[in-house]
C-alpha cells in the first residue's frame, strides 16, 4: 500500500470536506469531523512573488505557518526575503518551485498576467492556492481557473482582503436585510490610476538589472525589450501586463455591492475612456455594467469611475465623496463606503436614520482574509462565511474584466455567459482570452 504523505493528508481533508470555505452564491458547509487530527499541524507554503502584496502575505502567514519555498524573478527581493526565512528554498523560476515535494499550499503575488499560469499549474500541482486580485488577466482565463478549482476541490481564495472585513459583513448584512429598500443603482470609484496610462510604448531598449530575470518576468506575455516604464509597479497600466485602474481596485471596490445584491454576469457593458489605446489603458474611464434581476430581486446598473471620475455629488447629499469608495442606491436611503474595501458605512440621509439599529448578525465574524484560508487548507471547520473562493472570486473578475473588453472595443458589448462572447460584437473576442508565447501554453 502506498504511504500517505502529508500533502495526501492535506489535500484529502478538503476532498472530505469540501465547501467550507465558498463563494457567496454557493452552500456553505462545515466539515463535522476534519480528518487532520492535529488541527495545529503547520502548513508548508511556497510563495510566487515576494514584494509588495507578496511581503503582505509572507508576513501574516508566516506567523503561524512554515516559509517552505521563495520565489521572485528579481534576485535582490528573493535574497532579501531569503535571509529572514533561511530554511525556505529559493527559486527564481516558479515552475521549479512547483515541482519541490513537501509544498502544502502556495500564494501567488505575481503582476497580473501570470495569476492563471501561477494559479492553475499549482493545483495541479495539488497545492491550496490563495492568488492576488484581479484573480486573472484575462475573462477566458477566469472561467478556466474556477473550472479546474471547482474540479480538484482545494482550498482557494483571492487577494481582496476586504471581503474579510467584519464591517463589510454588516454592510452586507443592512443591504439585504432591507434597511434601504431595493437597490437598483450603484456608483463605484477609485483615484487610481496612481501610475501612467494612456501612453506609448517605449523606443528605448537599456539593458535589465543584472539580477532581474528579464524573460521569467514576461513569462506569457508576448517578447519585447526590457525598459524601467514596466517594472516596478509600472505594469498595471499595460494590457499585456495588467489590467489598468479597473483591474487594480475594482475587486476591491465593487467587491460589497457583487456580494450584497448577488450580482454574478452583467448582460451588457458600455465605457468611455480617454485616450484609448492599443498598449495601455486610459488615463481615465466610466463603465456601465447592466445586471438581471436576480430571483426577487431588482436589476442593477453598477456605474465605475476612475482618473479623478466621480458620480454626482447629489447622490450622496450631506456627505462629502471621498477619493475611493461605493454607493449603493436604495428606495428607502443610500449606504456610502468611504473607503475601497468596504469596511465603514453611513446611512444617507444622516438625519434619516438617526437612532439607527443594526439588524441581527447573519454572517459570522472573519479571522482574516489569510487565516480564513490557512484553516480552509487545514479543513478545521470552525467558520462558515462566505469567502472570496476561486468559484466567486472568477465571477467578480469577470465583471470586471469585461469592462476593459468594452473600453477596448470602443462600443457597448451585450453578454451571453454562458456562451461566453458578446453576441453583438466579433471584435470583443480578441479581448477576452490571450495568446501565449511559446513554452507558456496552457
Amino acid at each position: 500500500m502506498k504511504e500517505l504523505t502529508r500533502r495526501d493528508l492535506l489535500k484529502g481533508s478538503v476532498l472530505a470536506g469540501a465547501g467550507v470555505w465558498v463563494g457567496a452564491e454557493s452552500a456553505v458547509a462545515a466539515t463535522k469531523s476534519p480528518t487532520i487530527k492535529s488541527p495545529n499541524e503547520k502548513l508548508n507554503v511556497g510563495y510566487i512573488g515576494v514584494a509588495g502584496r507578496g511581503a503582505a502575505s509572507l508576513n501574516e502567514i508566516s506567523k503561524t505557518e512554515n516559509v517552505a519555498a521563495l520565489c521572485d524573478v528579481d534576485e535582490l527581493k528573493l535574497n532579501e526575503a531569503g535571509n529572514r526565512f533561511s530554511g525556505a528554498q529559493r527559486y527564481a523560476d516558479f515552475r521549479k518551485m512547483l515541482e519541490q515535494k513537501n509544498l502544502d499550499a502556495v500564494v501567488v503575488s505575481t503582476p497580473d498576467h501570470l495569476h492563471c499560469h501561477a494559479a492553475l499549474w499549482a493545483l495541479d500541482a495539488g497545492l491550496h492556492v490563495y492568488c492576488e486580485k484581479p484573480l486573472t488577466h484575462s475573462v477566458e482565463e477566469a472561467r478556466r481557473l474556477a473550472k479546474a478549482a471547482s474540479r480538484k476541490r482545494l482550498a482557494t481564495q483571492m487577494g481582496n482582503q476586504g471581503h474579510s472585513n467584519d464591517g463589510t459583513r454588516r454592510v452586507v448584512e443592512l443591504v439585504q436585510a432591507g434597511v434601504v429598500g431595493p437597490i437598483r443603482e450603484v456608483h463605484c470609484w477609485t483615484d487610481r490610476p496612481i501610475w501612467p496610462q494612456g501612453i506609448d510604448r517605449p523606443a528605448e531598449r537599456p539593458a535589465p538589472p543584472s539580477t532581474l530575470n528579464w524573460d521569467l518576468w514576461l513569462g506569457p506575455a508576448q517578447e519585447r525589450p526590457y525598459n524601467p516604464a514596466y517594472v516596478p509597479f509600472k505594469w498595471r497600466g499595460w494590457w499585456d501586463f495588467g489590467t489598468g485602474a479597473l483591474g487594480d481596485m475594482a475587486c476591491h471596490v465593487c467587491d460589497t455591492a457583487f456580494w450584497a445584491l448577488q450580482l454574478r454576469y452583467p448582460t451588457s457593458v458600455e465605457a468611455v475612456g480617454e485616450p484609448r489605446h492599443p498598449e495601455s489603458a486610459p488615463k481615465w474611464s466610466i463603465i456601465r455594467y447592466e445586471f438581471p434581476e436576480r430571483g426577487e430581486l431588482p436589476p442593477v446598473t453598477l456605474m465605475w469611475y476612475d482618473g479623478a471620475k466621480k458620480p454626482p455629488a447629489r447622490l450622496a447629499p450631506g456627505a462629502t465623496l471621498p477619493e475611493n469608495g461605493t454607493l449603493l442606491v436604495g428606495e428607502k436611503g443610500t449606504v456610502l463606503l468611504p473607503d475601497p474595501y468596504g469596511s465603514t458605512f453611513v446611512l444617507l440621509p444622516k438625519e434619516q436614520f438617526n437612532g439607527f439599529t443594526p439588524p441581527k448578525q447573519t454572517i459570522a465574524n472573519s479571522p482574516g482574509h489569510h487565516a480564513q484560508w490557512v484553516a480552509a487548507c487545514k479543513n478545521r471547520g470552525q467558520h462558515t462565511s462566505p469567502a472570496s473562493d476561486f468559484q466567486y472570486a472568477a465571477a467578480l473578475t469577470e465583471m470586471v474584466l469585461l469592462g476593459n473588453v468594452a473600453l477596448r472595443v470602443g462600443h457597448r458589448i451585450d453578454w451571453d455567459p454562458k456562451k461566453m462572447r458578446a453576441t453583438n460584437c466579433s471584435e470583443a473576442e480578441q479581448y477576452l482570452k490571450r495568446d501565449y508565447r511559446k513554452g507558456w501554453e496552457l
